[in-house]
This record gives structure tokens, C-alpha cells and sequence, in this order.
């Protein structure tokens, strides 16, 4: 069989070299790219909201933090709506895949154990970016496109929050009191977060902390002897 011209052969490369091969490379730097100005984007949003509050936070603004065109905000988010609450569900998945990588590292069973998961999930609602949120939220009491979207944002985080504590507390959810004696904790957490928002709140909320840890510790304990004593 004779074999193909030079030239052909070479055509017949060129041609692979540009085939899917090619075109799956040439993707991937554009997926990381795009993967990169999202997360500026979200990180932007969050930062503005915490400074500027909602009526401060525009797409135009967000853009040139991110240092992105406004087109290039609306590939990614064709929304303000989108672009915010979207921010804010990264904040939050964020803060609690460091509080899951933290379960670990946590003290044995007991008030010392205790004591660290309730003074890491009020970092968590204590921080600037909790800030964020509740500009989000207090936007979204009388705006309602944005209302319906952070209900159910907040829900969801919520839930994750739950699963979150109950986790590094290493507790049964199941036994009397301790869902709700879990859920109290991050509505105290949220409460701190508030009273934190205009002033330093440090020293009365290291001493709320150290009594809620006590109470919460004995709660725990109480519905472990519980369940002990009706299994």
C-alpha cells in the first residue's frame, strides 16, 4: 500500500491537533477563568453589602470592585437578586465547611467541647459578613422578588447550620430537647450578631457565650441520661 504525501499527513495533523483534544484544552483555561471572576464577584458583593448596605450595593458598583465589565456581571448573574443572594449562600457555605473541617480538632465530649462549638458558630453569625446577610434581609422585608429568594436561602442555610452544630456536638437530634436546645443556640448566635452591628459587643458576648455553653453543656447532658434510661 502506498503511503499518503507528505503534505497530507501533515494536513491530517494539523486537523487532530484542532479536533476535540484541542478544543476541550483550549475549555479548560476559559472554565477556569470564568470560575475565577465568579469568585471575585461573590467575594465583591459580599464586601460591598457588608459596607454599603444594600441601597449602596449596585451591579455598576460590584463590577468595578470586582474589576470586571458590567456585561461580564451579568453573564454570571443576569440579576442584582441573583448576584446578592448568590453571594451570600457563598459566604455561608464557606463558614460552615470551615466549622465541619473544625469537628475534628474539637475537645472530647464534655463543657470544654461544648464551650467550642458555641463560641465557633458565634463567630460564624459575628463576623462582617454576617453583616452582609443582614442588609440582605432587611432589604428583603419590603422588596418582594428578593424576599421570596432569601426565605428560601435562609431556610436552606439554616437547615445546614443545624446539621452543622448537632454534628460537632457529636449529640443525638433525636433525644428529647437536644434539636431544640440546638436550634436556640443559633438564634442566640444570630441575636449577638445583631447587638454586634452598631457597637463592639466583645466583652458582654464572651460572657454570654461562657453562660449559654454552661446551660447548653447540662441541657446535652441531661437528655443523653434520658435516652439512656428509656433504651
Amino acid at each position: 500500500m502506498s503511503s499518503l504525501p507528505a503534505s497530507h499527513a501533515a494536513g491530517s495533523g494539523a486537523a487532530a491537533a484542532s479536533g476535540p483534544a484541542a478544543g476541550s484544552a483550549q475549555r479548560a483555561p476559559q472554565q477556569d477563568r470564568s470560575r475565577v471572576t465568579r469568585q471575585r464577584l461573590l467575594e465583591a458583593a459580599a464586601e460591598c453589602l457588608a459596607e454599603s448596605g444594600w441601597s449602596g450595593s449596585t451591579v455598576a458598583v460590584v463590577a468595578e470592585r470586582a474589576g470586571v465589565t458590567r456585561g461580564a456581571l451579568q453573564h454570571h448573574f443576569p440579576t442584582r437578586e441573583d448576584l446578592f443572594t448568590a453571594a451570600i449562600e457563598h459566604v455561608a457555605e464557606e463558614r460552615l465547611a470551615f466549622v465541619r473541617a473544625r469537628a475534628a480538632d474539637l475537645p472530647p465530649h464534655g463543657p470544654k467541647r461544648t464551650q467550642a462549638v458555641v463560641e465557633m458558630v458565634v463567630r460564624m453569625y459575628t463576623d462582617r459578613f454576617f453583616t452582609a446577610a443582614l442588609h440582605l434581609w432587611v432589604a428583603a422585608a419590603t422588596e418582594g422578588p428578593l424576599r421570596e429568594r432569601v426565605v428560601a436561602l435562609e431556610n436552606r442555610v439554616g437547615r445546614e447550620a443545624h446539621r452543622a452544630a448537632v454534628a460537632s456536638l457529636g449529640v443525638d437530634e433525636n433525644a428529647p430537647g437536644v434539636r431544640e436546645a440546638v436550634q436556640a443556640t443559633l438564634d442566640m448566635a444570630r441575636g449577638l450578631g445583631l447587638a454586634n452591628l452598631l457597637t463592639d459587643d466583645s466583652a458582654r458576648r464572651a460572657r454570654v457565650v461562657r453562660r449559654w455553653a454552661e446551660i447548653l453543656d447540662a441541657a446535652l447532658a441531661e437528655a443523653a441520661g434520658a435516652a439512656e434510661t428509656e433504651g
